[in-house]
C-alpha cells in the first residue's frame, strides 16, 4: 500500500475513532497521602457529564461516559441519560463497586459468608438496573477480593465462588447487555490477588458466555510485562472486551495514558489495528481509567484522548506490506525499522487535520483554553461537596 493511501485510510479511521471517559477523572483524586482540591470541580454527576462534554467538543471522538456506582449515583438515571443526550454524549459502561463497603473486608464475591457475597452480586444487579435506566449496554467488574495471610482462607474455594457469583450476575444481563471482567496484579491484597492477571479473568468469562469478555488496565501488570502479547492472545480468543487506557513507572499510578512510556502505547495500538479491533463494530471499547491529582481535569483528559489519538494514527501508518515481507524473509532489523519509521512519525498535522475535516479546532487544548469555561465552573460552583473519591 502507497504512503499516500495509508495517510487516507488512517484519516478515515480516525474520524471514527471514539474513546469513553471516566466520570471519575473529573473529580478530586490523589494518593493515599493527599488529594489536592481545584477549584470548578464537578458536585454531583450532572456536571461531570457537563466536564465530560467538554472533551467531547473539542475531540470529537469522545462521545461515551462511564458511571461509577455508588460514587454516580441520582435518584432519576433517566434524567441523568437525558442531561447527557443534551450535551451530546451518552451513558457509557457502568462500574459495580464492592470494594469500599464496610461488609466487603473479606471479598466481595469470594467472601465466605453467603450473606456478603448475596450483597455483592444484589449490587451488580442494581448496576445492571442502572444500565436499563441510561441506555447502557456494558457492565465492568473489578474486584478487590484477596488473602493478606497463608491460611487465611482456602484459594481453590474462593475460586469456585467467583465463579458461582459471576454465573448469577450474568444471568441477570438482559440479551443484550455484556460483562467485562477486569484483573489485576496486586493491591489490596498483599498475599493473593483473586483475579489478578489475564489467564485467571479469560477463564472465568470463558465459563460464562459469548458476552463476557476480558478489561485490560495497561497499569494492572508487574514490571515488564509485554502487555501487547496479552492484547494479541486475548484479540485471537475474541474475548479483549476493553481497555482501561492509563500510565505508569511503577505501580497502578493511573497516571496519562502515554504519558510514561508512549512507545508502549504505540506497540499495544498496533496490536489492535494489525487485527482490525480498531474498527467500531470490532466490539473493544478504548476507555481512560485515569486520576488527575496535580494536573487540571478536563485539559488532561482532552490530552489523553490526543496521545490514544495520535498512537493510533502512527500504528494505522506502519506499512503492513512492507513488515510482513521483512517478517517472512527473516528480515531482522528490516521489520523493526518498518515500525520505528512509522513511530519516529510526527502525525499532529495529520490528526490536526482531521479534525480540521470535522469542524473541529485543530487544537483542542488551546481551544477549550480560549473557551473560558473552566474559569466559569470555577466561578459558578461555589459550595456544596466536591466530587471526588466515594462520590
Amino acid at each position: 500500500m502507497a504512503a499516500s493511501t495509508r495517510v487516507e485510510a488512517a484519516r478515515s479511521a480516525l474520524r471514527q475513532q471514539t474513546i469513553e471517559l471516566p466520570s471519575w477523572a473529573f473529580g478530586n483524586s490523589g494518593t493515599r497521602f493527599k488529594v489536592f482540591s481545584q477549584p470548578g470541580v464537578p458536585r454531583d454527576p450532572f456536571e461531570k457529564l457537563s466536564d465530560a462534554a467538554q472533551v467531547h467538543k473539542y475531540t470529537g471522538v469522545a462521545p461515551r461516559v462511564s458511571l461509577h456506582i455508588p460514587w454516580d449515583l441520582v435518584d432519576d438515571f433517566g434524567a441523568l441519560a437525558r442531561h447527557a443526550d443534551d450535551l451530546g454524549v451518552r451513558i457509557g459502561m457502568i462500574n459495580s463497586n464492592v470494594f469500599q463497603d464496610e461488609d466487603f473486608m473479606l471479598g466481595s464475591l469470594a467472601h465466605p459468608d453467603p450473606r456478603v457475597r448475596a450483597k455483592a452480586v444484589d449490587h451488580h444487579k442494581q448496576c445492571i438496573d442502572v444500565m436499563r435506566a441510561t441506555g447502557s449496554k456494558d457492565l465492568k467488574v473489578w474486584l478487590s477480593d484477596g488473602l493478606n495471610y497463608p491460611g487465611q482462607d482456602s484459594i481453590r474455594a474462593r475460586q469456585d465462588r467467583i465463579a458461582e457469583s459471576l454465573a448469577e450476575i450474568y444471568a441477570a444481563l438482559d440479551d443484550d447487555q455484556h460483562m467485562v471482567l477486569e484483573y489485576k496484579f496486586f493491591e489490596p491484597a498483599f498475599y493473593v490477588t483473586d483475579v489478578p492477571d489475564w489467564g485467571t479473568s479469560l477463564l472465568h468469562v470463558m465459563a460464562l458466555g459469548d458476552r463476557a469478555k476480558v478489561v485490560l488496565d495497561t497499569g494492572h501488570h508487574a514490571p515488564g510485562t509485554n502487555i501487547e502479547f496479552i492484547v494479541a492472545q486475548l484479540l485471537r480468543q475474541g474475548r479483549l472486551g476493553a481497555f482501561d487506557f492509563n500510565s505508569r513507572f511503577y505501580a497502578d499510578d493511573d497516571l496519562m495514558v502515554g504519558a510514561a512510556d508512549p512507545f508502549q502505547l504505540f506497540r499495544i495500538m498496533h496490536e489492535i489495528v494489525s487485527a482490525g479491533a480498531h474498527a467500531p463494530d470490532s466490539g473493544v471499547n478504548f476507555m481512560l481509567d485515569q486520576c488527575h491529582n496535580i494536573e487540571p481535569k478536563i485539559p488532561a483528559q482532552i490530552r489523553s484522548v490526543m496521545n490514544v489519538q495520535e498512537a493510533t494514527a502512527k500504528a494505522l501508518l506502519v506499512d503492513v506490506q512492507a513488515l510482513e515481507a521483512a517478517q517472512l524473509a527473516g528480515d531482522v532489523l528490516g521489520a523493526h525499522g518498518v515500525l520505528m519509521d512509522a513511530y519516529d512519525t510526527d502525525v499532529r498535522p495529520l490528526v490536526a487535520q482531521v479534525r480540521e475535516e470535522m469542524g473541529l479546532d485543530p487544537n483542542p487544548t488551546a481551544a477549550f483554553a480560549a473557551s473560558g469555561y473552566a474559569e466559569k465552573i470555577a466561578s459558578e460552583r461555589v459550595g456544596g461537596a466536591q466530587a471526588g473519591w466515594g462520590a
